[in-house]
Formats: C-alpha cells, structure tokens, sequence
C-alpha cells in the first residue's frame, strides 16, 4: 500500500507574486442575489445568463453541470434533468442546451441520454481534435437503487453502476444512442463508479497527443470478514480511463486503489499541464488526513497510464468544502491552471476561482463570483482571454439554477 502524505507549506513570494498578476482586470460578475438577464446594458458584452432553472422544462430540478467548447465555437452546458426531485435518485436524464454566442443565450433543451425511470447523469463531455466529434460519457444505476445500497452491493444485476459513451457529429444537435464500455472501464469487484463529472480532455502534447481522458472515481468491497461491512466509504479510489482512437476503445488508466481511509478520492477533474503532465484534481470524502474537507491532487507523466505520486493533500483550496470542482488549464505558455468551487470552507456557497502559476503546486483566490449558496461548477475557455463557468447557486440553495458567468483574465505582461 503506497503511502500518500500532505505537501509542505507553499512558497509565499511566489503566491504573491500569482496575485499580483492575476487580480489586475478581471471582470467580475455581479454579486448579488437575483441574476438572471443574458446580459448587462444594451451594447455591452454579457456576464451572466441562466441555461437551467429549477421547475422549468418538465424537471423539478437541474444538477451536476459540464462544459465544452465544439471546434465550432459552441458552448455545450450539459446537466442532470432531475425529475422526482433534488435527490441523486431516481428518474434522471442528461440533458443538454447549445450556445452560439459564447454562453450569452441558449437553445432549446434536449434530452441526450433518457433515464427513462432511471438515473442517467455524471456527464463528462469531450470534443476528439481529431474528428472535431463530441464524446460524452455517462453513468447508469436503476431509479430506485441509491448510492448506499450500491456501495453495500445490494444493486440487482444490471441495475448497478454502468458507463456508456456516446458521440455527436453535428455540433451537439443530436447524439449517438448510449454504448455501454462498463466491461472495459470497471473492474469486477468495484461497486460504485462515476465518470468527472464534468470535462474530460484530449491531451495537445507528447506522445500521447489526441488522447481522450476521463477522470473517474469509484468503491470496492470491504475485504472479506473486514469489521468495516458498514464503513464503506472509506473504500472510495480515484481512476482514469481513456481513448486513443476518438471515443471508440477505452483502457483503464492508472487506479488509486490504497483504500486505507485517510484520503477517500472520489468526483475528479484533470487538466493537462503545459509541460504535458496531466493535474488530477478531486473531492476527498471525508479521509482522515484531511479534515475539513481539503482538496486531493496528483499527477501523470504517461497520459493517464499511471501516477507520478499518489494523491496528496491539496493545502492551498482548504476553503473548499467536500464538493466537486473544475480544474481548467487555459492555453498559453504563462495561463495560470484554474480551479472553480465554493469558497465556505464547510459550507456550499460562495462560487470562487483560484488560479495557480506553479502548476498546481500552490493556489490563490483571484476572485469570488457571488456570496450566494453554491456547488458543482465546471470551467471552459472561450477564447480572447476568457473563461466561463458553469455551476449550481441560488438563493433559497445551490439547487435553484445552474448560471454561466464569463470572465476576462488579464493578459500576461512582457
């Protein structure tokens, strides 16, 4: 069992200096409660607009937001259209709205992976720079099955967790029916499994160039005759799986699978550095080496194959509470590696973006989207310096709406 130990206090200079160069021009969204319009003032560039609301289009509730930009230039938000409520059970579609204008209004809903009485969700969307296709991966479990009962193993057959690919040609218009991978991408002992949520990447350097990579996250069974029957979460591991031929064949990559309770990786993201190292970003589920629910990273040298080191404790997001967050690597020699949550320490609101200069070493708050309760939140490059977010927030809980803030990061000096 490898041993996974929290990095040393970061470099102060070099933390100020990242600050200095990042908080000067950023264009900030609104902070207060009640946003909704597409756009500020007639003439002037928007800020903010709403893809998903809460009891609008036949779902009670929208979650779990993703991202991507097509070679197109489309924004594609994707989320879980909730049927029967906010809960993480039950009928659940992956539903989608197009943007053509860079995320200031949204087309139509669509419905891209029916649940059909059962939870289809955790997207994680990707644009192969080869054929310039979207591949979106999702998961399965029956509507009735919750995450406990799966991590207990009392999911029937066929109603536990499962992974599907999908594939759209047109832009995101229309996708391919669901393609189920599980068999290559699960491995047999494993009981829950979920893909991001949120962007996966195709990998722009190396030897591995045009590799899709999806990070993911999953449980085992306590050993058995383990006194830990009723302790599962401590057997939550992060992995990677992913594509060297557009979406068609998937491998598993490395797989964190230490189970020892002291870091529980569980929802990840990934950005590939601009040496070429992949960041693996992720939620720890309450592991003992890291209370208060601090953030887990790693990295990868091979594409995803295998760790550089094992996950470590992140000390530079301990404002973050247990929640998923985006992890973004703009392109640029000298763009800052960008990561989005909340920013409550313990509790789920205030929408904040850090950025790190020394590739995720160390981070710096540059700055906070609104005080307002919110969650999951997902990151995508919009070209001419800006980025936009995708994330849950609203003012009765982070359930009410998904909103879409563009921000300008400044241009690098010298």
């Amino acid at each position: 069992m490898a041993h996974r130990g929290v990095r040393g206090e970061s470099e102060a200079p070099l933390r100020r200096s990242l600050a200095a160069a990042l908080t000067v021009g950023l264009l900030t969204a609104p902070t207060g409660a009640g946003i909704a319009s597409a756009a500020t003032r007639s003439g002037s560039p928007c800020t903010v607009s709403v893809p998903y609301t809460a009891g609008r289009d036949g779902y009670d509730t929208f979650r779990i937001p993703a991202v991507v930009r097509t070679a197109a230039g489309t924004v594609l938000a994707f989320a879980e259209g909730r049927h029967d409520g906010a809960g993480d059970t039950g009928d659940i579609d992956v539903v989608l709205r197009r943007s053509a204008d860079g995320g200031c209004t949204w087309g139509p809903l669509t419905v891209v992976a029916a649940g059909h009485g059962n939870t289809r969700g955790n997207p994680a969307p990707v644009v192969d720079p080869r054929s310039g296709r979207v591949v979106l991966l999702t998961c399965f479990n029956g509507g009735g099955v919750t995450e406990a009962r799966i991590m207990r193993g009392e999911a029937a057959p066929g109603l536990g967790r499962r992974v599907f690919v999908q594939t759209s040609a047109d832009d995101g218009r229309h996708f391919s029916v669901p393609r189920e991978i599980t068999g290559a991408v699960k491995r047999p002992g494993w009981r829950w499994y979920a893909t991001g949520p949120g962007h996966a990447i195709a990998l722009r350097h190396g030897p591995h160039a045009g590799r899709l990579v999806v990070p993911a996250d999953h449980s085992a069974a306590p050993p058995a005759g383990s006194a830990d029957t009723g302790r599962e979460a401590r057997y939550y591991g992060g992995h990677a799986l992913y594509s060297d031929d557009g979406g068609r064949d998937w491998r598993l990559g490395f797989v964190d699978d230490s189970y020892d309770g002291r870091l529980n990786v569980n929802e990840s993201g990934v950005a590939e550095l601009p040496d070429g190292r992949l960041y693996f970003t992720a939620r720890d589920q309450n592991g003992t080496a890291s209370p208060g629910g601090h953030r887990l990273d790693a990295y990868s040298a091979d594409g995803g194959r295998t760790l550089s080191r094992p996950y470590a404790v992140q000390p530079g997001l301990d404002e973050v509470p247990v929640v998923q967050g985006g992890v973004l690597q703009p392109s640029g020699r000298r763009a800052p590696l960008l990561f989005s949550g909340p920013s409550g320490h313990r509790a789920r609101r205030g929408m904040a973006l850090w950025g790190s200069g020394d590739a995720g070493r160390t981070f710096t708050r540059l700055l906070t989207l609104s005080s307002l309760p919110a969650a999951y939140s997902d990151l995508v490059p919009l070209g001419g310096g800006r980025t936009g977010i995708l994330y849950e927030t609203g003012e009765r809980g982070p359930c009410t709406r998904i909103e879409f803030h563009r921000v300008t990061l400044p241009r690098p000096q010298g």
